[in-house]
């Protein structure tokens, strides 16, 4: 018989190269991942590969060398940068006699950690059990055992087939809780569109910069901090752009290369903010080198939760890093494309909102159904 190991808090971080084009800012992502869920990286091991080995992922010598680097270091956890399959996960525990969690993992217990609100809270462990659900299909030795148990089960039912069911019954019970708070997201959508409010959301790459350049437009004091997954729950806040124009402004969670697709599904009510906007601010940090790749990741899940047909408007963050002044940039015709910031100093907030102004005039002109501003 064989029982998972207790989670560490010392790991070998397990990198492979299988000629991704950003595997070294991949690698850095994840270590930065790794911290950011307080956990100690004691080594590291990394390769190249050509495919992944079917039964262990890494192939035999590989996992050999990171037995040897966990048992010379004193870890307990290795993590993978990559997606395991249950059986793989599986195979390596019992070969590394040691916690094995893969990149999806890692995400969920950054999120399990850093959710505050109920509806954040609610949407991580819906995130987990799903995930956890696919590791009970041929899982571990210890789930399939029969296991007595008052008021547990029918006759002959397995360990197995128990978890199965009263996940089930707890996964049901998420979702319902949920469609109550997306009830509740509706009714104050419909409130603000009557009120004739016009919605902007602020999506990116995570650590971007978003939370910091919300306080910086609305004043307000969330949360933020130089790390991957900072802000979990959407905020909103009206932001007033001149003496006769206001918008409703969210912040919204990050967004990750490989983002898990539980994830995504879990957190569709928060990130229908984001789909129900007229205008989404599009916060790139400039200073980043791999910020074409950033924009690209950041589309790809917009493109996943049908947002992708709403209007953008880039903000270049962090401008003061590459010393950049504030500026307006427009296309050939004329419309304003992107807007360079550092919300940190609070350089070129003034000309975010008058570019926001224009845009949202803009877009109501092309739908010749011009918006009713709140007056302030």
């Amino acid at each position: 018989m064989f029982d998972r190991p207790d989670l560490g808090d010392q790991a070998i971080l397990v990198s492979l190269d299988f000629g991704d084009a950003d595997y070294q800012e991949s690698v850095a992502e994840c270590a930065e991942l790794v911290r950011g869920s307080k956990v100690e990286i004691l080594g590291m091991v990394q390769g190249k590969r050509q495919r992944p080995d079917a039964a262990l992922f890494a192939g035999k010598g590989k996992v050999e060398e990171i037995a040897v680097m966990a048992r010379a270091t004193g870890a307990n956890v290795v993590i993978f940068n990559h997606t395991l399959s249950p059986g793989q996960e599986r195979n390596l525990e019992r070969a590394l006699q040691c916690r094995v969690i893969d990149r999806n993992s890692l995400i969920l217990d950054i999120f399990a950690q850093r959710a505050r609100s109920h509806e954040g809270k609610l949407q991580v462990e819906l995130a987990q059990l799903s995930h956890l659900s696919t590791r009970l299909v041929r899982g571990w030795t210890h789930l399939e055992r029969q296991k007595g148990g008052v008021g547990l089960r029918g006759p002959g039912e397995t360990q197995l087939e128990t978890d199965r069911r009263l996940l089930g019954i707890r996964v049901k019970a998420l979702k319902d809780r949920l469609v109550q708070v997306q009830k509740q997201r509706s009714t104050q959508r419909r409130s603000r569109n009557r009120a004739g409010v016009v919605s902007v959301s602020i999506v990116g790459y995570t650590n971007a910069g978003k939370s910091t350049l919300f306080n910086a437009l609305t004043k307000a004091n969330i949360y933020t901090a130089d790390q991957l997954f900072a802000t979990l729950d959407t905020t909103s806040r009206k932001l007033f752009l001149n003496h006769d124009c206001s918008v409703v402004l969210s912040d919204t969670v990050g967004f990750i290369r490989d983002l898990p697709h539980t994830l995504v599904a879990a957190f569709r009510a928060t990130l229908e903010e984001t789909v129900q906007a007229d205008l989404l601010l599009h916060v790139v940090d400039c200073a980043s080198e791999t910020r074409e790749t950033q924009i690209d990741e950041v589309n790809k899940v917009l493109a996943e939760i049908d947002a992708d047909g709403i209007p953008q408007l880039i903000v270049w963050n962090k401008s003061d890093l590459r010393e950049l002044p504030p500026e307006i940039e427009r296309d050939d015709e004329g419309t304003i494309v992107a807007v360079r910031v550092s919300a940190l100093r609070g350089e070129g907030l003034e000309l975010l909102r008058q570019a926001i102004a224009e845009r949202v005039q803009v877009s109501a002109n092309n739908h010749k159904e011009p918006y009713e501003h709140v007056a302030e």
